[in-house]
């Protein structure tokens, strides 16, 4: 199946489409769209870039529009109880957020965990009333530290080398 999915993407789209798409990707995002770009062959950095400002462009919408779209969701019928579920997922990890403030948002979004990254961080700081002013740069931050924590994973060991190379 993930055959089929890179030969779909490679006849349909480029490599660095790919990498560009899979980044907007809710709960895939950079830490996906790093992994396609290795599978690839693409360059580290130019995979690193893409996926940086892939995974951003949607985040200010989202922290805009968060927590009417967590609300408008909660009406549907087939949707409901999924978003019901994802908010009491991600209110339940707001504590770390609302406790450290800037450093606990970033950490939320930088460490590549499950149910983690840049999506969950702005819906959570929507759904908090976090300020933009705060939330942002936080947001960036977090996606920063995501893109070389996965870049170097995903290169494995040899692969922290090539930031010096």
């Amino acid at each position: 199946m993930i055959d089929t999915l890179f030969t779909f993407l490679t006849e349909h789209i480029s490599a660095y489409g790919a990498v560009f798409i899979v980044s907007m990707v809710p709960l895939i995002e950079l830490r996906g769209s790093v992994i396609v770009g290795t599978a690839f062959g693409l360059p580290w950095l130019n995979v690193l870039l893409l996926s940086i400002v892939g995974n951003l462009l949607p985040i200010p919408f989202v922290l805009i529009f968060g927590k009417k779209l967590i609300n408008w969701l909660k009406t549907l019928p087939f949707l409901s109880r999924l978003t019901h579920w994802y908010e009491r997922r991600l209110m339940n990890k707001s504590d770390t957020i609302q406790k450290f403030a800037f450093y606990g948002l970033w950490l939320f979004v930088g460490i590549p965990l499950p149910g983690t990254g840049a999506w969950s961080g702005s819906v959570i700081a929507s759904l908090l009333d976090v300020p933009l002013k705060k939330s942002i740069p936080a947001v960036i931050a977090g996606v920063l530290t995501a893109g070389i924590i996965m870049t170097v994973a995903s290169r494995g060991v040899a692969g922290l080398f090539q930031f010096f190379a």
